[in-house]
């Protein structure tokens, strides 16, 4: 299930805890991020370990533009994650909307 940059914006200026990851490469992460956890796509099944206590959390992963997001969570989802978000045109998405208000 996908989530929309509208959502996530109200979420994160709320304070929600969220469990948030960014898929993206450490250099694009560096110039630019939301605060998520760094997970390289790539780096991805070497963390199943410490993600397997949130299988039945919500997860948000979002990327630059939901291309590696929504294959990451793909790949969770078929590890048994069942609530997997891909964030829908991630970060560029997101900053397009923060540019609108």
């Amino acid at each position: 299930m996908d989530i929309t940059v509208e959502e996530l914006k109200e979420r994160l200026e709320k304070g929600e805890k969220l469990h948030f990851y960014d898929v993206r490469e450490e250099h694009e992460y560096e110039e630019d991020n939301l605060g998520a956890t760094l997970i390289p796509l790539a780096e991805l099944p070497d963390h199943l370990d410490e993600l397997e206590s949130l299988k039945d959390e919500e997860i948000i992963i979002h990327c630059r533009s939901g291309a590696r997001s929504g294959k990451a969570t793909a790949f969770l989802q078929s590890r048994g994650f069942t609530n997997a978000r891909n964030v829908l045109g991630g970060i560029l998405a997101y900053r397009d909307l923060e540019e609108q208000e």
